[in-house]
């Protein structure tokens, strides 16, 4: 036997399953053997061939799947053949089956088909679905259950999963305990769900057919029906555990079970199962809910959980359609059906789907939709609905650009936006629909024209028949009708396609929903706006608004507003006008919550500031009728609920307010904290929401708005006091009192509250920031409320009583001592700052109008406030001394080791090494000291007779105190002296502000060196003792890093004020001793070593004091500037050298360039006490040290807008002061004359208006020669060249000063550096590489650098002296021949004329003879730049020599008035005419011009007067000819202010010749288009001719005759004769085919032939040679005509040429019958000609003829229309055109994607055609739509939507061809 199984293995290889049973019978019958015995060896071969194949690990092979296909059908047949048992279908089984399932792949479909196949037929046919069950199904179900994790090891494993079925009932139990192991029996999911799915198919296809629903499963008997119901159920189980599990489960359950199951319930709506004598009940219903309830599980998961959701809705629908047909069941039935559609959560995730970011979650959702809603794919039409369109006021389209009229058009043409007149016709929920599932589709797959076309017509639509005028039909009572029958269900789906437009990839369509969303009449529609949902406007909507793409105009010339927001702002007003305070309240509490969820750009906060105003203010001047009875309810039923939504409301508020401060510019914050303050005066009253809530709110607001001249302070000063809005209750008229009294109440609260009661309670940093600023919002707000002096009574009260009492009390907690230290602290920085804002705004005190405090009060509250302090001073400045124990105590008493916890501090800047007891003392110290210091010097400046002079000795002993202290061995040690130098940095600062010649006794007294030696500096004891202090802390090393930078920052700050005691007290008028001075050489020499070494590294704390303290020692070593300061040795040029390097390095390694630093930084290197010293410019080997720094200063510059303008602004000052200086720094002011750059810096004005350092040192720099043009331009690109041709002018008006002032010295300076300058400018214009350059574009950098260039010759013009006019005016007349845009000319003319008027005698030299000279004559543009200058030298010369001039000038100025240029002739006339207007108002010149003469001028001033042309060209120059001024034209202020219109373009003003030439060329473009449309109707009336029989046969004859007349009458001349085609005779021969005129076109080769040969031979030959020429021509063409396609390409609308050269090849290669294109002469262009045309060779009459017909045949001559026939057809002929062919018998097709286009590849093109392409981008227009036969498009399956038209074309054709040749 074993013989026999090995040659049927071998067999089976070869032999196909389908022969395998006819051979096994063969073998049985032959051999008798028994089929069992042959089935037994064949399953254990079988069985070795599966574990062969397994070692192998190879994938199947087709022979290998054929050998397993053959043995396992032999294996099935021997079965059937034996008989089926228990026995040998477990054997099969285990065996066969499982192993060959174990070694299968899922991805081997056809093998596991196969396997499976043939496993169930054998199943069926031996209906053994008992054993199947019994054996078979428990192996797959339990493999399904392990790969869910279920645990073998509990009872009933197999199925206790399964227990909770769908009818809430357990399946049977059975018994397994037989089974082969696991590892035998487990196969793989996909194979398990594989295997189940078919069985259970093969199953249900062997259910009988019976005419109901249901039925009954016996228990008694087993056969298919039962096996289907038990294993239906078992599956039902198994899909809703995969639903819950991993992706790879999901996948499973959804491609293998679901469909099976969904199958078979859609066959039979319940399955009775019997088991055990109990029935139970499969139902559809339950099935369905179930899997619903899993979907609504995956929908709250991930996005691949979502998509799995979305696949088992669509598997759903698919099979459970939704419809609303009538089935044979009755009602009751019906209702108790699952539909899906009731549920409002399906619809809640449809919309959720529909705007999710996955691609594949939008088109899934709309699929299932449009499945829902039996919605056709590309079904956009409105079925039932007749079609009556709107009047014309109605349908007329809105937008009036040409763009708006396409669209509208395009629209029409698309069978949607059809808007019904009759009142009665509406649209049915079902067409909604239609339109809704149009437009999503539209922006999620189609081009932006079709958006265009259809987006404002379907929403007009939807919201015109979703008013409530009209009623709600429900068709058939449908579910989904409900979904679109309220304008709030509407507006909810218009949602959607709103959300989905706004954040569309395409720009374009996002603007046009905008504009299309903003666009509807919310105002006239009110209903619509509360009908939008909340969810929309809080979320899509507004974060469109921050879409920078909806703000183009936004910021332009500091208008801070666009078309969007203020459409945005009418929105909202409408959509609140419904909204009682309440909701009005909360909607806005929202709509501000929006900026903390995301950030938003400058326009986005813009548009939300405008918004959140614009929903605060009624949309009409009070609340809604309707709103107010509900205000009152709210009001009374929850007035502590409304007062929490205020206070939330103002806290949002405020952050909005804070966002703006990440945007620099000036305006722009004030606009928005302008809106945000208006809603919030609007919405709260200030008593209503709690005190600290207010004052954080207001303290947002910057100060420069709202305190004194502030923008804002009135509306602020109006809401504290009282808003007086409507919506208020009744207690709002006492605000004021209300808002007093909780301001009165807070300093005690303030003091006293504190969450502990130990009386030792500690603090740290952050406790007193936290105080301090709390304190401060109070007194800012404070004083921005009172109004009176009586106001101010209770807080002066409190000040004198508590803090007189809380010194005293020792038992004070020292918390409160602290508190009130901050509390005073604050009201006297308030003040000072209130006192600095009053001086800004030039006023003394507030007024009444602008503060609160009337005039007459101010400056008693003033005292009053200065009395309070001082009561209190005494007993501070006890608790003060007491307190400073601590900076010398501390150290003795603890230990020098700090614990653990403090040692991990990182030391910042709050992060105290100390400990928290010890914290607290130095913090009570310094804040004690810092107290005593601002009051001390606060009262002396107010009040300058109160006695303070133990205060000031307490702080000068302290001071010294300081200073002197011994240095410190321990980190605690050096702790303290670092918060003694932060103590000391306050007190500095405090009294040195307010030096008097008591301080300086106080120095005096308490230096004992100065004591002891007279005549000794009196601040060197002091500052070296401080320094030499600090230093050796810094030395010491105890303190960590970042305590030590700290300490350093501290180090300069007080350096800079002890280095400032010199200036303070010469100011005070404090005499020295006649020997005494401030400080030494030495002294001197080593503060300024040691600022230079530390500026490398110093921090960015450091920076400003250090720079500071730099320009302090400079003004030092100024001899006699200070009066007796130093010895006067001054500043060497190695100092310098060191000074300028180490700031250089720290300027370079500063990340930020800040206003105060780099003005510091030039304010103290480029100090004016070097400056002078011309040794610090240049040296014998090359620049020196200052020179070095500014050549440095000014490259960075380029790459910094600011850092150049800052040292413009510095240097211009400097070179003012020295003009011996100027003439090393030629480079410099050339590259500032040159320089541009970012027009605007609004972080520059930022900080000039919010930071007092910029402030102050930006007016610490050399003064500027022009302040008011420095304002101006100072933040522009123009400011460098500004302020050197401000210097220059400065310089001529002190040049013109020499012999009239003491410093001559500096006039002839100035005078010599004019001078150089003016030459070194010239010589660049005239020899540099680019501003010599003739040709460049006009804005380009190089037009930009000569208009700069020029401005400035312009400037300088003033120093031009008889020494250089002759080589000034020879670079003059060298530019002027050059060839320059009038931009650059007009200064050129400037310059010339500014020569001649003071140089009168060159007129005749040099000008005059330019003018003669008619041989040699310049460019057109210099011609007339020549003639400018001579008409304004006439004009504005003296009188003394103007009438020499006009006899020099005007005899040949006159000649130029018969100019053939019309340009120069228009300006000729022009000036003529203003001279003598000028010169010859009445009589024309003196006596001894003759009478001739006199006549002729005469004459000639009335024809330029009166003629219309003249007068049309004068009244268009009307402003630019008198705007020519010689005096100011070359001064600053007329160069870059005074101009005929404000321009941006380096502030260049049109010229005169230019406004000439832009005349001129508007007259010919408007004769232009003249021609064109008589020409174009020409072209129109011609193809319009009726071309019948009558008409061809009279075209014959012409065209006889015509050839008959081009013969030459004469043949007497040897010569050949050139004759050239009209164009319209080029028109004809080329339209051929398209007349279908043989006669004309024969005519027509006739000449065309005759035109390209030579005559060369006698008359009497022509008629034979013509008679011979046209037969072979006749034959040549009809062979070639034959061939042609009847296609026609129209191409009109086609504008690029490669896509025209293309098309023009395709029609070539596919014999087109023609090509139709715009313009014919496009042909002629050198990219479209492909292929040249061969020339006729010069040979004999015959071989000329010959070679020609050769050629032709052979496929070579190509003529200019590339052999295929092109004909003009211009865009505005098409149309007539179209239906010209139309009547020939010609389908009129057009590519184009539309509603109802057909695909390429299913359209059957007629043998005639017409195809039209349409525009690259915006398609065939819709006039041309309506006369097309049909529209085709390319299917394609990309994400782009178009293809290039060429290829586009090319495709078509090819369609077209390929259909003929098929045919």
């Amino acid at each position: 036997m074993a013989s026999l199984i090995s040659s049927l293995s071998n067999s089976f290889r070869q032999v196909p399953p389908a022969g395998i049973p006819a051979m096994l019978d063969c073998i049985l019958g032959a051999t008798a053997s028994s089929p069992f015995s042959l089935f037994a060896l064949l399953v254990d071969a079988f069985y070795d061939l599966i574990k062969d194949i397994a070692k192998d690990e190879r994938k199947l092979d087709s022979d290998r799947c054929n050998h397993i296909s053959s043995f396992l059908c032999a294996v099935c047949h021997l079965v059937e053949k034996s008989g089926v048992n228990c026995d040998a279908f477990q054997l099969f089984t285990w065996k066969c089956f499982i192993p060959l399932m174990k070694i299968i792949h899922a991805s081997d479909r056809e093998i596991l088909n196969q396997t499976t196949e043939s496993f169930v037929g054998f199943v069926i046919k031996t209906n053994s679905w008992g054993l199947l069950e019994e054996n078979m199904v428990p192996i797959l179900i339990r493999s399904v259950g392990l790969s869910m994790g279920m645990l073998e090891n509990e009872e009933s494993a197999v199925y206790q999963w399964t227990e909770c079925s769908i009818s809430g009932v357990s399946i049977q139990q059975r018994n397994y305990s037989d089974m082969m192991e696991e590892s035998m029996f487990s196969l793989s999911l996909p194979i398990s769900c594989h295997i189940l799915v078919s069985i259970l198919d093969a199953a249900l296809q062997n259910y009988p057919e019976t005419p109901t629903s249901k039925l009954i499963l016996a228990n008694e008997y087993c056969h298919a029906e039962k096996f289907a119901g038990h294993l239906l159920w078992d599956l039902c189980n198994i899909s809703v555990q995969l639903l819950s599990q991993s992706w790879d489960h999901r996948s499973c359950a959804i491609n293998f079970l679901l469909p099976l199951i969904f199958k078979a319930f859609f066959s039979y709506k319940t399955f009775e199962i019997s088991v055990h004598e109990k029935t139970y009940v499969l139902s559809r219903v339950c099935f369905l809910k179930e899997i619903w309830s899993c979907c609504k599980v995956l929908f709250s998961l991930g996005t691949l959980e979502r998509r799995d959701a979305y696949n088992v809705l669509s598997l759903y629908l698919s099979y459970f359609y939704p419809t609303d047909e009538c089935e044979d069941v009755n009602t009751s039935d019906k209702a108790k059906e699952f539909d899906i559609r009731a549920d409002s959560d399906f619809w809640g995730e449809i919309k959720r789907g529909l705007v999710d970011k996955e691609g594949l979650v939008r088109k899934q959702s709309l699929h299932i939709l449009k499945t829902i809603l039996n919605v056709n794919e590309g079904s956009q039409c409105y079925p039932g609905v007749p079609e009556k369109v709107l009047c014309q006021k109605n349908s007329s389209p809105r937008d009036v650009t040409k763009r708006g009229r396409w669209a509208d058009k395009e629209a029409k043409s698309l069978g949607v936006g059809v808007i019904y007149q009759s009142i009665d016709l509406f649209l049915t929920c079902q067409q909604r629909w239609v339109a809704f599932t149009l437009l999503y589709e539209m922006l999620e797959e189609y081009g932006t024209h079709l958006v265009e076309a259809a987006w404002n017509h379907q929403i007009t639509l939807l919201l015109h028949f979703s008013s409530p005028n009209y009623s709600i039909n429900s068709v058939n009572g449908e579910i989904f009708q409900n979904q679109m029958s309220s304008m709030e269900e509407v507006f909810n789906w218009l949602s959607i396609l709103w959300e989905r437009g706004l954040f569309h990839d395409n720009p374009q369509v996002r603007c046009l929903i905008m504009q299309s969303f903003l666009g509807i009449e919310w105002k006239k529609h009110r209903d619509f706006a509360k009908s939008v949902p909340e969810s929309f406007v809080f979320g899509s909507f507004i974060q469109a608004l921050n879409d920078p793409v909806h703000h183009k105009d936004f910021g332009v010339k500091g208008v801070y507003s666009s078309r969007t927001i203020e459409g945005a702002t009418q929105f909202l007003q409408q959509y609140t006008s419904y909204l009682n305070a309440r909701g009005r309240i909360t909607f806005l509490r929202n709509l501000a919550s929006v900026a903390k969820q995301q950030s938003f750009g400058r326009a986005g906060l813009m548009g939300l500031a405008e918004c959140i105003a614009s929903a605060a203010t009624d949309c009409q001047a009070e609340w809604c009728e309707d709103a107010v009875p509900n205000i009152v309810q709210d009001d009374s039923a929850s007035e502590s609920a409304s007062h929490n939504d205020k206070t939330v409301l103002l806290d949002v508020l405020r952050f909005v307010v804070e966002s703006s401060k990440q945007h620099f510019n000036h305006n722009y914050r004030l606009r928005v904290c302008e809106r945000v303050l208006e809603a919030a005066a609007s919405m709260v009253c200030t008593f209503n929401v709690p005190l600290e809530v207010l004052l954080h709110f207001i303290s947002a607001l910057p100060r420069e708005f709202t305190d004194n001249g502030g923008s804002l302070q009135a509306k602020l000063h109006q809401w504290l006091l009282g808003c007086g809005k409507k919506h208020c209750d009744s207690s709002c008229s006492s605000t004021k009192m209300k808002l007093l009294e909780s301001f009165y109440d807070f300093p005690e609260r303030f003091i006293s509250r504190h969450h502990l009661v130990n009386a030792f309670v500690t603090y740290d940093d952050g406790d007193l920031d936290a105080w301090g600023l709390e304190a401060k919002r109070w007194t800012r707000v404070f004083f921005l409320v009172i109004t009176k002096e009586q106001d101010l009574v209770p807080i002066l009260k409190f000040v004198q009583i508590y803090g007189t009492n809380i010194f005293r009390e020792i038992n004070n907690f020292k918390w409160v001592t602290m508190k009130f230290l901050i509390f005073t602290l604050s009201l006297v920085q308030e003040l000072h700052i209130m006192q600095e804002r009053t001086a800004d705004c030039s006023v003394n005190v507030r007024t009444k109008s602008e503060f609160g405090l009337a005039e007459s009060e101010a400056s008693f509250v003033t005292e009053k406030f200065v009395n309070a302090f001082l009561s209190a001073l005494d007993e501070l400045i006890s608790y003060a001394s007491l307190s400073c124990s601590v900076f010398s105590s501390v150290i003795a008493i603890e230990d020098g080791n700090l614990p653990g916890s403090i040692k991990g501090k990182l030391g910042g800047p709050s992060q105290r090494r100390l400990s928290l007891s010890t914290s607290t003392s130095v913090l009570q110290a310094i804040m004690s000291m810092k107290t005593v210091a601002s009051i001390s010097a606060w009262c002396v400046q107010l009040k300058s007779d109160v006695s303070l002079d133990l205060a000031f000795k307490f702080l000068w002993k302290s001071i010294w105190k300081i200073i002197s202290c011994t240095a410190c061995d321990t980190e605690i040690g050096a702790e303290v002296r670092l918060a003694s130098y932060e103590a000391l940095a306050s007190v500095l600062k405090a009294v040195i502000s307010v030096f008097s010649p008591l301080a300086l006794d106080l120095i005096r007294e308490n230096d004992k060196s100065v004591l002891q030696k007279e005549g000794s500096p009196i601040l060197d004891s002091l500052v070296l003792t401080f320094l030499q202090g600090i230093n050796s802390v810094l030395e010491f090393g105890a303190l960590a890093r970042t305590r030590r930078a700290i300490l350093m920052n501290w180090k300069w700050h007080c350096l800079e004020s002890l280095l400032s005691i010199p200036c303070y007290a010469l100011k005070s008028g404090a005499n020295l001793e006649p020997n005494a001075t401030f400080f030494s050489d030495a002294a001197a020499r080593w503060i300024f070593s040691d600022l230079v070494e530390s500026l490398e590294n110093a921090g960015e704390g450091s920076v400003l004091p250090m720079l500071r303290s730099v320009r302090l020692v400079l003004g030092l070593f100024t001899s006699g500037k200070l009066g007796s300061v130093v010895s006067p040795h001054g500043m060497d040029a190695q100092m310098m050298w060191h000074l300028v390097r180490s700031s250089w390095i720290l300027h370079v390694s500063c990340n930020k360039r800040r206003v105060a630093p780099i003005a510091a930084l030039l304010s103290a290197v480029l100090h004016s006490s070097v400056f002078s010293d011309e040794a610090m410019h240049v040296t014998d080997n090359g620049p020196g040290p200052l020179k070095w720094f500014v050549e440095k200063i000014l490259e960075e510059g380029t790459k910094s807008p600011r850092t150049i303008r800052l040292a413009a602004l510095h240097l211009s000052g400097l070179w003012l002061s020295n003009p011996r200086t100027i003439k090393y720094y030629m480079k410099e002011l050339k590259l500032l004359t040159l320089y541009g750059s970012v027009a605007f810096d609004e972080d520059f004005e930022a900080e000039l208006a919010e930071n007092h350092d910029a402030r102050t040192e930006v007016s610490l720099l050399a003064k500027s020669p022009d302040p008011e043009l420095t304002e101006i331009f100072i933040n522009t690109e123009l400011y460098a060249r500004v302020s050197v041709a401000v210097l220059f002018c400065k310089l001529a008006d002190l040049a013109d000063m020499v012999g009239l002032i003491n410093k001559n010295d500096d006039c002839h300076a100035a005078i010599e550096s004019g001078k150089l300058f003016l030459l070194e400018l010239l010589d660049s214009v005239v020899n540099d590489t680019d501003l010599s350059k003739e040709l460049y574009k006009k804005y380009s950098r190089i037009h930009r650098r000569k208009i700069r260039a020029w401005q400035m010759i312009c400037v300088l013009s003033r120093f031009i002296h008889q020494d250089i006019v002759q080589r000034v005016s020879s670079f003059l007349h060298i530019s002027l021949y050059r060839n320059n845009l009038p931009a650059v000319r007009q200064y050129l003319e400037t310059f010339s004329i500014h020569i001649y008027l003071k140089f009168p005698s060159l007129v005749s030299d040099q000008l005059v003879p330019i003018l003669r000279d008619y041989n040699m004559r310049p460019q057109v543009l210099a011609l007339s730049s020549y003639v400018f200058i001579a008409a304004n030298v006439i004009l504005h010369a003296p009188e003394a020599v103007r009438f020499r001039h006009l006899d020099e000038l005007l005899p040949p100025i006159i000649p130029l008035l018969t100019s053939h240029h019309h340009s120069l002739r228009g300006f000729t006339q022009l000036l003529v005419y203003q001279v003598f207007c000028k010169l010859f108002p009445v009589d024309f010149g003196e006596p001894e011009i003759s009478a001739l003469e006199k006549r002729c001028f005469k004459d000639l001033k009335s024809y330029l007067e009166k003629n219309s042309d003249c007068v049309r060209l004068r009244m268009s120059m009307e402003g630019f000819l008198d705007a020519f001024d010689p005096n100011n034209s070359v001064t600053p202020a007329g160069i870059f202010t005074n101009r005929v219109e404000e321009l941006e373009f380096e502030c260049v003003p049109t010229s005169l010749m230019e406004q000439v030439t832009i005349f001129l060329n508007d007259v010919r473009e408007d004769l232009r288009c003249a021609m064109a449309k008589d020409m174009v109707t020409i072209k129109n009336e011609r193809l319009s001719v009726d071309e019948d029989s009558n008409c061809m046969e009279r075209s014959m004859d012409t065209n006889n005759e015509k050839l008959l007349t081009l013969m030459p009458k004469d043949i007497s001349v040897d010569f050949q004769k050139k004759i050239t085609l009209g164009k319209h005779e080029k028109q004809d021969t080329s339209s051929r085919t398209f007349l279908d005129n043989k006669t004309t076109y024969k005519s027509l080769l006739e000449v065309q032939f005759v035109f390209a040969l030579s005559w060369r031979t006698e008359i009497e030959k022509e008629d034979q040679l013509l008679d011979q020429l046209l037969q072979y021509r006749s034959v040549a063409m009809e062979r070639i005509t034959a061939s042609q396609q009847h296609f026609i390409l129209v191409a009109s609308l086609i504008d690029r040429i490669p896509n025209l050269a293309g098309l023009a090849r395709t029609c070539e290669v596919f014999k087109a019958e023609g090509l139709a294109i715009a313009d014919a002469n496009i042909i002629h262009d050198k990219q479209f000609q492909l292929i040249r045309a061969l020339e006729v060779q010069n040979l004999p009459l015959e071989g000329a003829m010959m070679k020609f017909f050769q050629n032709l045949q052979e496929g070579k001559v190509v003529t200019a229309e590339k052999w295929v026939p092109i004909v003009e057809v211009p865009v505005s002929s098409v149309k007539v055109f179209l239906e010209k062919k139309k009547r020939e018998g010609y389908s009129i097709l057009g590519l184009e994607q539309t509603a109802n286009s057909i695909p390429l590849d299913k359209y059957i093109f007629p043998k005639k055609t017409v195809l039209v392409l349409g525009r690259e981008k915006e398609g065939i227009p819709v006039e041309i739509i309506h006369i097309l036969d049909a529209c085709i498009e390319i299917p394609q399956l990309g994400v782009v939507r178009s293809l290039n038209v060429h290829v586009s074309g090319a495709i078509a054709l090819w369609e077209y061809t390929r259909q003929q040749r098929c045919q």
